[in-house]
Order: structure tokens, then sequence, then C-alpha cells
């Protein structure tokens, strides 16, 4: 009887700290630990997260093996994400993951954060039901940092089809939240209260890119000089439209989103649609998705909230296809910042 493949997966890209363990492609540990000291600042900083990272990072990575009720003498390679994301906060993730791999003598194996979005949803799990999408599918990867409509033809062969020129949807989420004073991450809100308002109430601009290509800077342009025109008029205007205004916003950033994702399924003749990313979470969004689905014919996959946000266990399963693959990294090889997927 062959040894299981066991990975530790280990995420750092911005504020979460986030270490995972697989074996044979199954989900045995997932553990993250989110840093609040940010929301004062209305956005992450990067040094803070770094240092934040710093001290997570061995508790965190403890907490997986023992939950995984492994011995970390068990892992057969470790995960981690080389890039893209803040600097500081990956060095922390890839120089651990370099020095524990090390001691161990095992492989390491480098993971691309975007890449790892999209693959999250082959993460398998006991005792759960596992419906991955066949290749080639869409994913429309939607978060804080990124807005992309990527063609995933095989675990290790991905092309942007569209992508954002500008801010991601995920900031435009969460800019507007800022310009109406609500609290950092402002995207949850903004959801949550648009739950309560008319999404027809207002109109916001929409851009008019080529291609499958996004804008949010216009929109976010828009609303703010939108609310500046009616707070003139009435100080306590944002206030008692808070949830019309964000029902509002919600749908434009939504039908941005869909209208292009829809028009490249259309084009590139793929009924095999997935959404991933930290939006992925937005109850507005994942209700249209279910909805196109049926009217356009798409076989829909949506990840599970634990897995739409920064976690190790994309990480891992990422590297769980690498390993199978003989695709190991270079421990000289320094973290990135940017990138395309």
């Amino acid at each position: 009887m062959t040894n299981p493949v066991i990975i530790l997966g280990i995420e750092s890209s911005c504020d979460d700290t986030s270490a995972a363990v697989l074996a044979d492609g199954i989900l045995l540990s997932n553990v993250t630990a989110s840093q609040s000291v940010h929301q004062k600042y209305g956005g992450v900083v990067p040094e803070l997260a770094s240092r934040a990272h710093q001290q997570n990072i061995i508790p965190v990575v403890d907490a997986a093996i023992q939950q995984a009720g492994i011995s970390k003498t068990d892992i057969s390679a470790t995960a981690f994400t080389l890039g893209p994301g803040l600097l500081g906060s990956l060095l922390v993730g890839t120089s651990f993951a370099k020095s524990f791999a090390t001691a161990l003598n095992i492989p390491i194996i480098e993971v691309n954060h975007l890449q790892a979005h999209v693959l999250a949803h082959f993460i398998a799990e006991k005792d759960s039901d596992f419906n991955p999408p066949k290749f080639p599918f869409l994913c429309l990867l939607v978060s804080g940092g990124n807005s992309q409509i990527i063609l995933a033809k095989n675990y290790n062969d991905f092309e942007v089809a569209g992508q954002t020129i500008d801010d991601a949807a995920g900031e435009a989420f969460d800019k507007c939240a800022k310009i109406m004073n609500l609290p950092y991450p402002g995207g949850p809100l903004v959801d949550k209260l648009a739950k309560e308002g008319n999404a027809e109430a207002f109109k916001f601009a929409k851009p008019n890119i080529a291609g499958y290509d996004y804008s949010f800077s216009g929109l976010k342009t828009s609303f703010l000089y939108f609310l500046r025109g009616k707070t003139a008029e009435n100080p306590d205007f944002i206030e008692q439209n808070k949830a019309d205004l964000c029902a509002s916003l919600q749908k434009t950033i939504i039908d941005i989103l869909m209208n292009k994702l829809i028009l490249a399924a259309k084009n590139l003749n793929i009924n095999q649609i997935a959404v991933a990313g930290g939006v992925s979470a937005n109850s507005g969004l994942r209700n249209v998705f279910v909805e196109c689905g049926a009217k356009f014919g798409w076989q829909t996959f949506i990840p599970k909230f634990s897995f739409t946000t920064d976690n190790a266990a994309m990480v891992a399963i990422s590297g769980h296809f690498k390993y199978i693959n003989g695709d190991f990294g270079d421990i000289s090889k320094p973290p990135f910042a940017r990138t395309m997927i």
C-alpha cells in the first residue's frame, strides 16, 4: 500500500494567514487567521499585514497539522503562494514554506494566487458531494484586487479572456462603501444593506469597454459625484437612502460583470461556467449567476463561502495537481507582487 500524497498549503498574499492539509486531494484541515488591525485604517496596511503574518504563521501551520491528524514528517511537499500579492506578506509565507521544506527535505511547490482561486472548485471534502467543472470552463474571478474572465483549459493551462483595465469589482464595492462612511471592508455591508433596498432606485455609469475587459473607475467617479450633488441639497441623503444606494450600486456592478461573462460564454461556446474570488461571496452575484445559468443553459459552479476568500485549501489543491505532474519549485525564486494569470 502506497503512502498518500499529503500537501501542506500556505497562503499569505494579503491579510489572511492560512494553512491547509490535503491527503490524496481530500481536504483534512483549513485554518485561517484574519487581521482586524486594518479596519480602523479603511484598508489593508502592508507593513502591518506582514508583521501580523509573522505572528500568525507558526501557530496557524501547527493548528492545520494538528487538525489533520498527521505528523509533519508525513507531508510530501509544501505548496505556497508565490504571488501575486503584497510583497511583504508573501515574503513571510514563502520564507516559512521554503525553510519548512528544507528542514524536512521535501519539495516545494510554487502556486499562482489567481490560478488557485480558479482551482478552488476542485477541493474535495470528506462526506461531501464533489462536482467540479469539466475542462474547458470559464471562471469569473472577482475580488478586491482582480476582476478577470479566465478560460481554464486544464489544471496548468489558463488564458485570460478579459480583465479590468483599472480597478477591480471588490475595490469598487469597498471604495463606494467608504464614500457612504461604511466601515472597512465595505463589500459585505453593501451586500447586507442591498437586501433591504430597491435596486432600481438610482442609476450609475456603466462603461463601454471593448471585448471582455472591465472598468470600474468610471462607476466610482459617477457614484462620488452623484452623492456630492445629493448631499449638497440634503446633508442626510446618504443616511436616508443607504439601502437603496447599496442595492443600486450592487446591481450596477453585477450587471457589468455578468454582461461580459454572458458575451464570453456565448462567443466561446462554453457552458461550464464558474465564479471564484472574494466577491463571489456576494449574495446578489450568486443569485444572478444561478439565474443566468438557468436562462442560458449553463452548468454553474459556485464555491463554498469558506473557499471564496483567500485560503490555503485552494493553494494545497493547486499543489496537489503540480505534485502529481512533478512540477516542483525553485527555492531561489523570489515572490512577485503583480502578474498575469
